[in-house]
This record gives C-alpha cells, structure tokens and sequence, in this order.
C-alpha cells in the first residue's frame, strides 16, 4: 500500500503538463490499498478484482479501457522522474518504429538494475544465464547476451526484451500484437510481449535518458524456490510457443535442471547457514577439552590415561550438547548476536550439567572442576568466535549495538520535522543529525549544510542513512544525488508528502526496507511471534481433542481444514472483520482468518463502520488472551470462514 501511494505521487507530478489517464489494478489484496486509493486518489480509476487474475489479466483490464495513444504499465513499487513521460513520448513521436520503450531502472540503494535492457532468451543465451557464465564474464557478447552487458547503460540501443516493471507500448501496436498473453500468471508476460514486438515489425528501445527507482522484490521474493518455480515455469511456457520442438526441448531441460540444482543449492544453504556457528562452537569447546584434559591430567595426577576413554568419548560431548541446546533456548543463535544470550546460554548449561553430575553414580563423575574449567573455555571461545566475526563485518553475525542509526533529512523544516515525528512515532531508533536544505544557494543556520555539500556532509558527520522529502525535492534530483554517492555506502530512503510511511531498501535483492507509523501492538515483532505461536499450539490442541469438538461443527471437512490452515500458517484463528463494502484502512496485514473481530462480540449484523473500528480496536490493544477468548466463544464454529 505505502509503495503504491508513493509511485502514485510520482505518476501525479510526472502527468502534470500531458493529457493522461491512470489506472489502478487491484488483485483483491488485503493491505487497505482499496480504501487508501478511494480516500487519496480519488481522480484514479480503480478496478478492484476479487480475486487475484494474475499480472496478465489485470494489465489487459486496463488497457482495454485505455483512450491514449501511448500506454505504460508500472509496478506499484517504483517511482518515475517528473519528467519521464514527456521524454519517452517525444521519443517515441520521433521514432515510429517504436513499439516498446524501457528506461533505465535503479533499485533503491541507486544500484543501475541490469534487468533494465535484456536480449531474448534463447537456449544458449539461457544456458550461460543459468550455470552462472553471464555473471563471470558480464561484458561479454557471448555468455551475457541475457543482460546486454555489453551495451553502454548510459546510452540509446535497439534491445530484445523490455522489463515488466516499466513499459512504455504503443497502443496502435498493441493492437496488432494483441494484449499481454493471459496464459502467463506471473513473469514471462514481458519477454513474451517484447518477442510478438519485434515479430510485429516494430524495434523495442532502451532509453536511458530518463530514470526509474524499482524497489526490487516488494511484489514477490525474488530469492525463494517459489519464485524460481513460476519464473522458469513462465519460460518453459515462451518456449513451447516461439520456439521449434526441438529447441523447446533443450529449453525445457536446461530449466528443469536449474531449478532442480536451484532447489538442491538452496536448501544446502540454509541448512549449513542455519547450523554452521552451532557445529563451530561445538568443535571449538570440544577441542578445548581434548587439549585440556591431558594437562589437567598432569597437574592433578602427575600423569595422563587418569580418566577413561568414555570421559572424552561420551561425558565430554554430553557437556556440549548440553551447552548449545542451552544456548539454542537462550536464542544465541538468533540474529543480530548479543553476547549476553551466549554467556546466559553456556551458565543455564552449567548449571543443568552440575545437577546431572551431582545425581550421578560416583564412578560416573569424573571431575567437578574440569566441568568449571569447561565452562570457562566455553565462555572464552564462543565470545571471542563472535567478536572476530562482528570485526571482520560478517554481515549475518554482527553483533547487537544500541548505537542509534546517524540520520540527516534533505526538504524544508516544516516537512523535516514531519518526517522526524513519523520517526519518532514508528520506533525507530535514529539520531537526527541535522536538516540538508535542498537550495544550495540560500544559507540558512537551521540546516547543517546544503544539497550541494550532501557527499561532504555524509563523510564528515559518519551518515548512515539519507531522508529525502519527496514534496520538497524532484524526482529526478532525488534519483541524481542517489546515483552520485556510488563509492561512499549509505542508505536511502524517501518520504511521500502526506504519508504516514518512509520507504527505501538497501540490496537489488531484497524487498523495499519501510518505516510505517504504527498505533497498534499486533505490529511488534513480540506479539506477531506470539500470534503465531498460539495459532500453532492451539490448532495442535485442538487435533489431538478433534474426534469430541468435530461434533459440535457443521461442516466437518472444513473444520479440519480450518485447523490445517492455521497450523501451516496460511490462516490465523482470529484476523480483522472483512466484507465487501469495507477495506481495512492502514492497519497492519494480518491472514486470512476462521474467526473475526467481530466475533468476540457474538455479533451477526454489523456495517463498515463498526467493522473498522473493532478491526482499529484490535489491532491496538492485541494479546494473544483476545485470541484464547475468541477462539473458546467460538469452540463450536470453527468450520466458519471470516469473509
């Protein structure tokens, strides 16, 4: 919703001086987007589907409705320089063998996006894209024809394959063409359009000339097995219809396979990245012992063998295990690391450990003091293990700081302080080190320094994040001052006018990064882990009680898959009122749910008024006690749906 209403606000001031129409596609989302749309762009002509059509579909919803002689189809996860538009349509009137236009597309961070200008991807091309060759040799015309990096980025060419996060069409052509293909749910619509294109007669141009912020990855994580599944799916699809029988084939194997390698390499990854500190720490702890045993030996016995085999094949890796399951419930391994969780971890183990040795028979307890010198070690390896990995700026295991994020905001004083309250209200803990003012030829002792001096002012004063008041400053001059920080790191990010949101994101490769006011408890990350911690718990209560509860239900089938739901986390027992009169207005996404707010109340007949405000109510003051009440009330009606 917030992405949404910030590329709208672009799209308002980039349409200001030409005659256009816009349209928003709903696909039935339930993040209020609807209710923000009717309340704040009233002039936007909305089709709200209920359900979700695809990017396809509801793309041809709105071209059919299209009157203009130019059509563009935009992710709501972007934002257009002032002046885009009237670019690209004085270059398309001088250049009428266009029939699609890309520009060039940075990510929020102000990373060029390589996506941006793209070839056709026939199995060869596929083939160096897939099995990594594009990426070693980038420059290449023959292993990176995928993304043409081999054409200059900064200049016009004639290119395969636009990108569906931006596309300028001309609709004459469109019509010969025909609309994007329906059969494509998600991805693959673009190449397969920018193919029937070229085939039609006409060029497809990458026109670098004007510059668009994508915010990668807000529709979908690009990175999950999921994404890779519907993506070379798509492609497998363009296959079967522009390419011979043959080459589909090769086509279809060569991405099977990846996604097959994709899954395998994938699943690999999280495994070692999920037990690769714990196996580290129990190596490190586990040596200690074996070098320390022998010593102790000599010190204590004049002389080693004075312990059994068994001690350091058995008792020894008993104490260990016992000291990372204590450090994996003591959330040790959680990100970002905090030293106190390690030694709260290793102590809680010590303690479990001296209980076990002292209930022990006497020829089992080997020795009281190499436990505390264990200890000791544990304590000494698994601190030092962090610190080196915290100073050598291993991202994954940086340790927690309350160092507050060093913030300078760019736009007037009165929109600075706004956003600084939006700040301060979202919980975010910054410390705002001073107003740019965006002219750089008033001076003004209210502001640190001017938009002229930003690079210097983010050296100086160690910035880690810049705000751009986007009612105060032009998209354009946003996207440049971006592109000029390329060899200083810090982060960016964008507050729409009259919003209650600030948006950006750090990585090509990860979702927008937001910062949303919030007034209600359910958006902690407490309470959304204890949300889902009951949901869990209780739907397996609730199976194992099954056979004497099912019948209290009507329908007994769904009741089970109501339970099934929830303990796979796809529903929630309790989530907001919902009908189709009424969208939720700027609370926080919940799932979709068996009971609703509602429902805590026994109440039947309701109307988008008192919907709203039990949804605002519960929100605010959530706990999961609410959930536990709801979910006891309405024992004998969970086959229902909250529809």
């Amino acid at each position: 919703m917030f992405f949404l209403e910030q590329c709208l606000h672009s799209v308002q001031k980039a349409i200001k001086n030409i005659s256009a129409e816009v349209f928003v596609v709903d696909n039935n989302s339930v993040d209020g987007s609807c209710a923000m749309l009717h309340e704040k762009f009233q002039e936007i002509q909305l089709i709200e589907n209920k359900k979700n059509l695809g990017f396809s579909k509801a793309n041809n919803q709105a071209i059919k409705k299209a009157k203009g002689e130019y059509i563009v189809l935009l992710n709501p996860d972007t934002i257009v320089e002032e002046d885009s538009f009237e670019k690209l349509i004085a270059f398309a009137d001088a250049n009428p063998d266009a029939g699609g236009i890309g520009v060039k597309m940075i990510d929020g961070s102000g990373k060029f996006l390589p996506e941006s200008k793209r070839g056709l991807p026939t199995p060869l091309v596929a083939f160096y894209k897939i099995f990594g060759l594009s990426k070693l040799f980038p420059r290449s015309k023959i292993f990176n024809k995928y993304h043409l990096g081999f054409l200059d980025k900064e200049k016009i060419h004639k290119i395969e394959i636009l990108a569906g996060a931006f596309m300028f069409l001309r609709k004459s052509v469109l019509e010969k063409t025909g609309y994007l293909d329906e059969e494509y749910f998600m991805y693959g619509e673009d190449i397969d359009l920018s193919y029937r294109i070229i085939k039609a007669g006409y060029q497809n141009y990458y026109f670098p000339q004007t510059t668009i912020i994508h915010y990668k990855g807000e529709s979908t994580k690009k990175g999950s097995i999921n994404y890779v599944l519907v993506f070379y799916n798509a492609m497998i699809i363009f296959a079967r219809k522009h390419f011979s029988k043959q080459n589909a084939a090769i086509y279809s194997f060569l991405i099977k396979s990846a996604v097959y390698l994709r899954a395998f390499l994938s699943i690999i990854k999280r495994i070692f990245s999920a037990v690769l500190l714990p196996l580290f720490d129990v190596a490190l702890i586990y040596a200690g012992y074996y070098f320390l045993t022998p010593y102790w030996e000599q010190y204590k016995f004049s002389g080693v063998g004075s312990y059994p085999d068994e001690y350091l094949k058995i008792a020894v890796p008993v104490y260990v295990i016992i000291w990372i399951l204590s450090a994996l419930f003591s959330k040790a391994y959680q990100k970002p690391v905090k030293i106190s969780r390690v030694i709260r971890g290793i102590s809680i183990g010590t303690v479990i450990i001296l209980i076990l040795y002292s209930l022990l028979p006497e020829h089992y307890r080997f020795s009281r003091a190499l436990i505390l010198l264990g200890t000791l070690w544990a304590f000494v390896v698994t601190v030092i293990t962090r610190l080196l990995l915290h100073l050598t700026k291993q991202k994954k295991y940086q340790l927690y700081t309350t160092r507050k994020k060093r913030i300078v905001i760019v736009g007037s004083q009165a929109e600075a302080e706004r956003v600084n309250n939006l700040l301060v209200q979202s919980g975010i803990k910054v410390s705002l080190i001073g107003l740019v003012n965006i002219n750089s030829e008033v001076y003004d002792d209210k502001f640190i320094g001017n938009i002229s001096q930003i690079k210097e002012i983010v050296r100086i004063n160690k910035i880690d994040e810049i705000i751009f008041s986007a009612k105060d400053m032009k998209a354009q001059d946003i996207i440049k001052t971006m592109l000029s920080f390329s060899e200083i790191k810090v982060e960016f990010k964008i507050a729409p006018p009259e919003s209650i949101s600030i948006i950006g994101s750090n990585s090509i490769n990860t979702s927008g990064d937001l910062y949303v006011v919030t007034i209600n408890s359910i958006n902690s990350v407490q309470n959304r882990v204890n949300k889902r911690i009951f949901d869990f718990l209780f739907s397996v209560i609730l199976f194992l009680f099954s056979p004497l509860i099912v019948l209290f239900q009507k329908d007994k089938k769904k009741f089970f898959n109501n339970l099934w739901n929830v303990l796979t986390a796809k529903y929630s027992f309790v989530g907001y009122a919902i009908n189709n009169n009424e969208n939720i207005k700027e609370l926080p996404v919940l799932k979709p749910a068996i009971i609703s707010t509602l429902n805590l109340n026994k109440q039947k007949d309701f109307n988008p008024v008192d919907s709203n405000k039990l949804n605002t109510i519960y929100a605010k003051n959530y706990n999961i006690l609410i959930d536990l009440k709801a979910v006891i009330i309405n024992l004998t009606h969970l086959d229902n749906n909250n529809s």
